[in-house]
């Protein structure tokens, strides 16, 4: 290790590097141990560096570390003048950019917690929060924004300020709370001109044990909780993060994911911040890809379901393209898994279409990419390895500050999601005979508990130990197994264990399969809800003339039944016979998290599900060819739906009707 000091052009603070050797040199966390420490860091020694770049109109526009660091200085300034400080919570929902960025971190210099939230969240969710957390200030990117906070004006007494950055739409809004962004920035400048020293004084108050992020987490079962993430264990899990993926100012990354997420907050400050690796921004949601391709990034994190997509809209493509080429595609990725298998790679598949697939989709400049969230089937993990992609799986939780394993080495490993990180801890409780259980883990960096829960934090934390709800098991090489969610393991009334997630990731592997839901907890047989990928099948609908005008009409045909029919039966040849779906259904929607089904991050919400549709599962373990659902529903949103529709039921494999299957099993 090598300790170095210098002197700042304006004043004399300690700056000292820690480097192991063999390893990418970082700021000290022991000094720089909050985000406004290590901006004013990289501002004042490597100002006119790169920081972050964001698309507008059409045109790339660059921050350097001194132009960030000003920004967030001059906010800050506002910030506090507004009486924001030590205690308080600031919201910010929007679009990942350069102006979240800066006011995120404004916000912790002057003393304030921050708690992302999702850019799609409905009002009730965001009023929920905002209720919860008491909000004082919210930074609310638009108009769309801005009005669900105005709309939830007799639910947030606390909330005394709305700064907004997107100007377009608000010439009508005169809420005496409303403040326009570049007015509240050039409040900042003249405040800074007034006390020159205001800023440095309040980042230098900033201390390590200061809780600095509230971050939501999945909310798979109930409303949220809020994650108390300090400055101090944030920074420090970063580095330990760097040790076992190192990266540094040459490293291109794209936010792409959104920004109230753990891991984009680990990346876009995290890594950004202690290893000044560039941060992109794109346009927007819907031209993300093709600015990632621009980018060309060398370091690239997707969650699971991104990559499924991408798997399916290649797949989609290639439907509209020559024999010749569907048979070079066809060709070269067996050739391509089939060499990932033996734990090489294929000239021959990268010359034949790999290598065009891989610049393509821009990743033709990625040497690290990470993929976590949720589980991955492993035919759609050998697809990216088969494209010469290093994708490697990690595991984590909000309240561990993301991940804390990550797969190491060249070997092929598509079921295990790696080892832990240096100082991790993770253990099995209660496993079973074959070393199956809960996966517990502890770090010095968790959380210190969730916001105003001490009964969810005794929950969950117990003798320093982070209960996951995960099932889990340590392979023989002492790879961590992740296999789904201890309530969601399941049992048949024969006896028969099975993961719906494990079967769920194979159907989804399939072009076809938007969202799969597998039932057969205490019942006879497994069976499965099934939503198709519209944007998929309704091409593979136009080539082969089959009329429709809808989602719910297209799910209903005979011959889109029959297509599904045929993935499932390609699953279960390679399930146990005991494991193998019987009976399945199209639903008439796909599952939406604007109606409770899905988390934000994309996972099911079971309990919602087969509460909601109850009805046809009952159905799927009867007699009926048909299931029929006539139910009033109330949407998260307070919204109450009258639900009217008939199902076609499928049996596969020959397995008949539900009750011979039941004398069957």
């Amino acid at each position: 290790m090598r300790e170095t000091v210098e002197r700042s052009d304006r004043s004399f603070r300690p700056c000292m590097i820690v480097e192991d050797e063999g390893q990418m040199a970082y700021p000290d966390p022991a000094v720089y141990d909050t985000l406004p420490k290590l901006l004013r860091y990289n501002a004042e020694n490597h100002g006119s560096d790169v920081a972050m770049r964001e698309k507008d109109l059409g045109i790339w526009h660059q921050t350097t570390w001194a132009e960030y660091g000003a920004k967030v200085k001059h906010i800050a300034l506002a910030v506090s003048e507004l009486g924001v400080g030590k205690g308080d919570v600031v919201a910010l929902i929007g679009d990942n950019d350069s102006d979240w960025t800066a006011f995120e971190i404004a916000a912790h210099a002057a003393g304030a917690m921050t708690m992302g939230i999702y850019r799609d969240a409905l009002e009730d969710e965001v009023g929920y929060l905002a209720e919860y957390a008491e909000v004082k200030l919210a930074y609310a990117e638009n108009q769309e924004q801005v009005d669900k906070f105005l709309a939830l004006s007799d639910r947030l007494p606390t909330l005394k300020h709305i700064v907004y950055s997107d100007n377009r739409g608000m010439r009508k809004r005169e809420d005496p709370r409303l403040i326009y962004l570049a007015d509240l920035i050039g409040a900042g400048e003249k405040a800074a001109e007034k006390s020159p020293g205001m800023f440095d004084a309040m980042v230098g108050a900033t201390s390590g044990d200061d809780v600095a992020i509230l971050c939501t987490t999945s909310g798979t079962t109930s409303n949220p909780k809020l994650a108390m993430l300090p400055h101090g264990r944030f920074v420090r899990h970063i580095h330990s993060y760097l040790k076992a993926d190192p990266k540094g100012p040459e490293d291109e990354y794209v936010s792409v994911l959104p920004l109230p997420w753990i891991m984009e907050q680990v990346y876009v400050f995290g890594f950004g911040l202690v290893s000044r690796m560039k941060v992109n921004f794109p346009e927007s949601e819907e031209t993300s890809f093709a600015d990632l391709r621009e980018i060309g990034p060398t370091f690239l994190l997707l969650a699971p379901r991104v990559l499924e997509q991408i798997a399916a809209d290649m797949r989609a493509r290639m439907m509209d393209a020559s024999s010749l080429n569907q048979w070079l595609f066809d060709k070269g990725l067996k050739i391509a898994v089939q060499a990932v298998e033996q734990g090489r790679h294929s000239a021959l598949a990268n010359m034949m279409v790999m290598g065009a697939l891989r610049d393509r989709l821009g990743f033709a400049n990625v040497t690290s990419a990470a993929t976590g969230g949720a589980a991955m089937g492993p035919d759609t993990f050998k697809l990216f390895l088969a494209m010469g992609i290093p994708l490697k799986q990690l595991y984590g939780q909000t309240e561990t500050m993301g991940a804390y394993t990550l797969q190491a080495g060249s070997e092929l490993d598509v079921d295990t999601v790696g080892i832990p990180f240096e100082g991790t801890e993770v253990n099995i409780a209660n496993p079973d005979p074959e070393g199956v259980g809960e996966i517990v883990t502890r770090h010095p960096n968790m959380f210190t508990g969730y916001y105003k829960n001490p009964e969810a934090t005794e929950s969950d934390l117990r003798d320093g130990w982070m209960h996951t709800g995960d099932a889990g098991y340590f392979d023989a090489k002492g790879r961590l197994t992740v296999i789904d969610r201890v309530k969601d393991m399941a049992e048949t009334a024969t006896g028969v264990k099975f993961s719906p997630q494990y079967i769920e990731n194979k159907l989804k592997f399939s072009p076809y399969v938007g969202e799969a839901v597998i039932l057969g907890s205490g019942r006879p047989f497994l069976t499965a809800i099934i939503c198709v990928r519209f944007s998929i099948v309704s091409k593979w609908a136009e080539k082969n003339r089959v009329g429709f005008t809808s989602y719910t009409g297209l799910s209903a045909d005979d011959r889109v039944y029959e297509l599904i029919r045929g993935e499932v039966e390609r699953v279960n040849e390679g399930l146990p016979e005991h494991q193998r779906i019987r009976r399945f259904l199209l639903l008439y929607k796909e599952l939406d998290a604007d109606d409770g089904e899905l988390t934000r991050t994309r996972k099911v919400r079971r309990g919602v599900v087969s509460e909601r549709y109850g009805q046809i599962i009952d159905s799927l373990y009867s007699d009926v060819a048909t299931a029929q659902l006539d139910t009033e529903v109330t949407f998260e949103d307070g919204r109450r739906s009258r639900i009217q529709a008939d199902m076609k039921i499928m049996e596969v494999g020959g397995g008949g009707p539900a009750s011979e299957l039941r004398k069957a099993g």
